[in-house]
């Protein structure tokens, strides 16, 4: 990684993440750099064949993560895996929860014509599941904690070609907000980062992200992109005790193209 992670910064703190996919996940990303910083982890995969990967992955960390299947669209597979962490621990500290879905027509055709099912996948698969893991993970948290999701500057303006997914983020965004609050009074952070474009396997899912990752770096304040590095080192922080008073945030990572007028 190009940064150096703190060492000891998560030393004592469990972590586990939800959307590991493979090698260029910014889950995969946000992993490495809570290992790195000392952090114990559960990964969180949703079938088999996606635990395959995760598997082949693991070697690259410093210590051998609690591995976990759970396809969040099912209530008791969430209940399952949360019963499985809390066998082997006796609290979770942190909770990412970095997952997005929606059909691919939902995402090729014009907005207007999405259909009430896609609407509702895609609603339930990349809003809703925060609030289940949320929920699921609230008991664990005793001592407090941070509850990390990722966002797109698409849930705030109509970036072409996003489409249901702008508003799934949108949702999301806001079950953020509502989240923190519930939760603030147990010591939980609920926080989101809102990362650039970035090319991995659930982006390409959008049209045109070639022209996406383009544009973004010619017109963000910086001029340049950004990488799965860069959202693991300001999850990190989210995540730490650094950011303790910090909840119900988005946390824009975009070489300021948010910020831009043009």
């Amino acid at each position: 990684m190009a940064a150096t992670v703190p060492a000891g910064l998560m030393e004592g703190k469990r972590a586990l993440v939800f959307g590991v996919a493979n090698k260029n996940s910014i889950a995969w990303a946000i992993a490495r750099a809570l290992d790195a910083a000392g952090a114990q982890l559960a990964i969180a995969y949703q079938n088999e064949r996606l635990g395959e990967r995760v598997r082949k992955l693991v070697p690259e960390l410093r210590q051998q993560p609690l591995l976990l299947e759970c396809d969040v669209s099912f209530d008791e597979q969430v209940e399952a895996a949360f019963a499985t962490v809390a066998r082997h621990w006796d609290r979770l500290d942190v909770l990412v929860h970095s997952l997005a879905y929606a059909p691919k027509e939902a995402l090729e055709n014009p907005f207007i014509e999405t259909t009430r099912d896609d609407f509702r996948i895609a609603l339930d698969v990349s809003a809703y599941s925060l609030v289940a893991l949320a929920r699921a993970a609230r008991p664990l948290m005793t001592a407090g904690g941070a509850i990390l999701t990722m966002t797109y500057y698409g849930a705030q303006k109509a970036v072409p070609n996003y489409n249901v997914m702008g508003v799934a983020k949108a949702a999301l965004e806001a079950c953020v907000r509502y989240l923190a609050a519930d939760l603030g009074p147990q010591g939980i952070r609920v926080n989101a980062i809102s990362a650039g474009p970035i090319n991995t396997l659930a982006a390409r899912g959008v049209r045109n992200l070639t022209d996406f990752i383009k544009t973004h770096a010619e017109r963000s304040a910086m001029k340049r992109n950004i990488t799965q590095e860069d959202v693991a080192y300001a999850a990190l922080f989210l995540a730490s005790d650094l950011a303790a008073s910090i909840t119900g945030e988005v946390l824009f990572v975009d070489a300021g193209y948010n910020m831009m007028g043009v």
